[in-house]
């Protein structure tokens, strides 16, 4: 009987109780499902982790679809740009050459009118110039003499043409 009175029996006892309470308690199959809980807490975690990463790379696919389109949008735009501005200044060039071949005829219309009225005006001042010269030239004439023998030659011609 010295068995029962060794310390290790009693720590044996104590242990079996022990072990003997927790299979009562129903604590190891408590303990499997916590830990079935948590294995399937961390299995949705998971589950939900890879659905996060899928649909993150499917933005991502997407949004580098749409950099792209932008990328090719914004040359097709700059090209579109590149030939509206040569086909604008291709146009300024014909309009201000238009516009300079307008500005040099309606110039050269004034140009000429002037000459015309000048010519005109010349023509005046040089007729004027010779009615009153011949004013002068008829006064002293006449101022000189009281008959003019050019004048009494064609009284007497009339004399003759009359008859």
């Amino acid at each position: 009987m010295s068995f029962f009175v060794t310390p290790e029996f009693w720590v044996l006892v104590a242990v079996l109780i022990f072990l003997g309470l927790l299979i009562y308690l129903k604590v190891p199959a408590a303990m499997a499902k916590a830990l079935d809980a948590r294995a399937e807490r961390i299995q949705a975690e998971l589950d939900e982790a890879q659905r996060l990463r899928a649909e993150a790379e499917r933005l991502l696919t997407e949004i580098k679809a749409q950099r792209e389109e932008t990328e090719r949008l914004a040359a097709d735009m700059m090209a579109q740009a590149k030939e509206d501005s040569e086909r604008m200044r291709k146009d300024a060039a014909v309009k201000l050459e238009e516009q300079i071949a307008r500005r040099t005829e309606m110039a050269e219309r004034k140009i000429a009118s002037a000459e015309a009225q000048a010519m005109a005006d010349v023509k005046a001042a040089a007729a004027d110039m010779a009615a009153e010269a011949a004013r002068s030239v008829l006064s002293a004439r006449l101022a000189a003499a009281t008959t003019d023998p050019l004048v009494d030659r064609a009284i007497g011609q009339m004399a003759a043409k009359l008859q």
